[in-house]
């Protein structure tokens, strides 16, 4: 396994990461807990969750895998606060009765509650990274980072960062850190695929530059890249666009599923699988940390964990500039972030 630089922090991640949106929703527990064993015994070392994932109940399921092996300090664990809970007006611990409008959001008091649940679920004293899902545009970043700030001071948290935030708002962040000498993001969670390749143009260059780590999500672009589906209007039994709907549908794109085919078609001429060459090619683009590979099954675990060990041509990446150049767009994957204004037509 290969092992990078989590930004400035000198913490060692491995260049593949372990997304668990898929525990216990709907892939059941017994099976994600073989796979998150089965990761690690690869030398996989982070594993991305968020306090929504499975009404939070993927939080507890991983507390009890790494009860159960023993293994908490072989593992970063990173969670997201913002979404809040399962259910308006209470809390996942204890059925204990919550303020309603104060449950999301990144202020202060829900910040710190968010926290301390995913603390009890986690049966942990302290989670690794912790981000914010998403920006709150209403709230000062400043209240946001004094909060932050504190969890660290008292060994709560590690260290902290943020996802799917604009590139604007992430340089605030800094500016606000330095002026108010408090810790600063080291991580943002973009979506990142073949597909939407927007981040090129201002993240990943601040990132580099700035020394942040970018750990990506969605690379296979929910499957399209990996073959998963061949009509925009029909979905296959048991996919996230057939099963969830909503954001999830206005992914599949016609145009997407023509560039997934191309793509297939490459993938199979050096020998790889199309899920494996989206891995891949997300992993081996300059300034990531790591993509997020997020199995349903200890089958497609088990195909993706080589891609460790392989390195993108040259041949093969500029074969899929050609099916979407740098810094473009053909479906919307940051269609869950509402300041991103440009619309895929």
């Amino acid at each position: 396994m290969e092992y990078r630089s989590l930004g400035r922090t000198g913490l060692e991640v491995s260049c593949i990461a372990f997304g668990t949106d898929n525990f216990l929703d709907p892939t059941p527990e017994k099976e994600s807990t073989e796979m998150l064993n089965r990761a690690l015994d690869a030398g996989v070392n982070l594993l991305d969750t968020g306090d929504i994932y499975a009404g939070g109940e993927a939080e507890k399921m991983i507390g009890r895998a790494l009860k159960a092996n023993g293994r908490r300090h072989e593992v970063l664990l990173c969670t997201k606060v913002d979404h809040g809970m399962s259910r308006p007006g209470v809390s996942l611990d204890d059925e204990v009765p919550v303020l309603a409008p104060n449950r999301h959001g990144n202020s202060r008091y829900n910040i710190i509650r968010a926290c301390e649940n995913s603390l009890r679920s986690f049966q942990t004293d302290y989670i690794d990274i912790y981000l914010i899902h998403r920006p709150s545009p209403e709230i000062p970043m400043d209240e946001t980072l004094r909060a932050l700030d504190d969890l660290i001071h008292q060994g709560r948290v590690r260290y902290i960062g943020c996802s799917t935030h604009p590139t604007w708002a992430i340089m605030e962040s800094f500016l606000i850190s330095q002026q108010l000498h408090l810790n600063r993001f080291v991580v943002e969670e973009p979506p990142y695929n073949l597909l939407d390749r927007r981040i090129e143009n201002e993240l990943i260059p601040m990132a580099q530059k700035y020394g942040m780590s970018l750990i990506t999500w969605i690379p296979m672009a929910m499957g399209v890249l990996a073959g998963r589906y061949t009509d925009a209007k029909k979905y296959p039994k048991g996919s996230r666009a057939e099963y969830r709907g909503g954001f999830y549908k206005e992914r599949v794109t016609q145009r997407g599923i023509e560039v997934g085919k191309k793509f297939a078609k490459i993938a199979r001429r050096i020998g790889l699988s199309p899920a494996q060459l989206a891995i891949l090619w997300t992993k081996d683009q300059p300034g990531i940390t790591a993509p997020l590979m997020g199995p349903r099954t200890i089958e497609q675990l088990e195909e993706l964990l080589p891609v460790a060990e392989m390195t993108l041509d040259d041949e093969t990446r500029e074969a899929c500039d050609e099916l979407v150049p740098p810094g473009s767009v053909v479906s919307d994957y940051h269609n869950t972030a509402p300041w991103m204004k440009m619309k895929v037509l």
